[in-house]
């Protein structure tokens, strides 16, 4: 049996497919690129605005010929357009759907399947054999990769904390995810292995404010000290913890053996310590990019946000982070056109970016959600073409201070993680997560760590001249026990 999985939207929606997929190869079934040829075909949606949720539409009305032509195909549905709180409308408006999952949550597909196909299953299982290149039989992992990808695949995406409870006016995802969970340290640790055990060198950790990892595991009693963003904010105090956990986290994952790269977002501002800068700065795994959005550079929007800081408040975590962790890029998200926003206030975005200069910035269009406190009490009151023109003129600004900054690049030597081919070039990542490109006959780098030497930049992705490989982390004097003495 073949399957195939549609995936919209976030790394968040990456990762539920990379684990639905871990599940449906467990069975005995393999991946195909075909949807046509697929027995089990899936959509992983995204809802987070309005297009996305058309796409995820528009995608089921057009795989409803393929059940009709043949109606043995089980078809399912995941994600945030299904949410965590039922979905009979669903079941109603799309009846070709025979599963319906929650986001994160495989196990109907698993239990629908098992009791259609549980003996055909179980002969497929019984037939599937999970193995490296050098023929190692692999045990059991805690997350399978698909049969073709392993020994390929050098990046994953690994989530440690599930759902969301900060709740910004404008957010959709604490209704279609639930509060916030994170999973344990040992649960996460051994999925990194599993992962490494199949030839991944990188992972990125993922929450929807991986910041507050490990918060709701230790309960509100460690929550001690006092933290007051700021009376503009429009958010009270909140009790904030004298230890970061998602620091513990990381210590853990950086010793993994095997592993070269460590990544985690999304950051918040207001959850973001001096401790996990520190512990990006030392950990020699753990890469100085920074993903911290600031969706509006204007007070008085952040509080209609619900965002709990101010202008201010995020000028100044800039500088500390780059006073922490020189070698940083940092990158934001920006929401255009959201409810009230006028000329003054949207220039005051434009004029903070300008001033802070950050490597990547993530721009949407605001657009109202279901459920969300800025679709049931405020207008969306900014037009369309005005929403546009805002966005173009930051989408300007974003590819000349972009371009500006990697021009620094030229000459100079960097550390690139290797992913794989792109139009007959090697295409990988440096530790800030620039996007490189060169060129090499001579040898096989997927999974390496190349030096290059770069030779042009531009505002998207550079490209160079490789020179000696190296498996050593950008700082291979750290030691674990010195940075964090027991």
């Amino acid at each position: 049996m073949k399957y195939h999985i549609a995936t919209f939207g976030c790394q968040m929606n990456e990762a539920d497919s990379q684990r639905l997929a871990s599940e449906l190869e467990k069975l005995g079934l393999r991946a195909t690129d075909d949807r046509l040829a697929a027995d089990v075909l899936v959509l992983n949606t995204c809802v987070v605005r309005q297009g996305a949720e058309d796409k995820a539409l528009s995608y089921l009305h057009m795989i409803r010929p393929i059940k009709q032509r043949n109606p043995n195909v089980v078809v399912g549905v995941m994600g945030c357009l299904v949410g965590v709180r039922g979905n009979t409308p669903l079941r109603k408006a799309f009846p070709w759907v025979d599963v319906f999952m929650a986001p994160s949550e495989p196990g109907p597909m698993v239990d629908f399947l098992l009791q259609r196909e549980g003996k055909r299953l179980a002969e497929a299982e019984t037939q599937a054999r999970f193995a490296l290149q050098d023929g190692d039989a692999l045990p059991e992992l805690a997350l399978r990769l698909p049969a073709h990808e392993i020994g390929k695949r050098v990046t994953a995406n690994v989530p440690v904390v599930y759902g969301c409870s900060h709740a910004c006016t404008f957010c959709i995802i604490p209704f279609r995810r639930g509060a916030e969970r994170s999973r344990p340290i040992p649960e996460i640790v051994r999925e990194v292995e599993s992962l490494v055990a199949q030839g991944v060198k990188e992972v990125t950790l993922l929450g929807q404010i991986v910041d507050r990892y490990g918060y709701d595991l230790l309960g509100d009693d460690y929550a001690i000290k006092r933290y007051n963003p700021g009376a503009a904010s429009g958010i009270p105090s909140q009790n904030i913890p004298v230890h970061t956990p998602l620091v513990d986290l990381l210590r853990a994952v950086n010793d993994i053996p095997g592993l070269l790269r460590v990544r985690f977002l999304t950051s918040h501002p207001n959850w973001m310590t001096d401790e996990l800068l520190d512990a990006v700065n030392a950990l020699p795994k753990v890469m100085p990019h920074i993903e911290v959005p600031v969706q509006a550079g204007d007070d008085e929007v952040l509080m209609r946000m619900r965002r709990g800081y101010t202008r201010d408040d995020y000028r100044r975590l800039i500088e500390r982070i780059r006073a922490k962790v020189p070698d940083a890029a940092i990158a934001t998200d920006v929401i255009v056109g959201f409810c009230g926003e006028t000329e003054a206030q949207f220039m005051r975005t434009y004029e903070l970016l300008e001033e802070l200069r950050l490597d990547v910035v993530h721009l949407a269009k605001y657009s109202p959600r279901p459920q969300t406190v800025a679709a049931r009490e405020m207008a969306d009151d900014v037009p369309e073409e005005e929403k546009e023109r805002r966005f173009r003129l930051l989408e300007a600004q974003h590819e000349r201070i972009s371009g500006e900054i990697n021009q620094r690049y030229l000459g100079q030597t960097v550390e690139v993680l290797v992913e794989g081919k792109h139009k007959g070039k090697w295409r990988g990542r440096t530790p800030q997560n620039k996007l490189v490109f060169f060129e090499d006959a001579t040898q096989d780098w997927r999974g390496r760590l190349a030096e290059v030497t770069i030779t042009w930049a531009g505002p998207w992705s550079m490209q160079g001249t490789v020179g000696a490989s190296s498996n050593m982390p950008h700082h291979p004097a750290y030691t674990a026990q010195a940075a964090y003495p027991a």
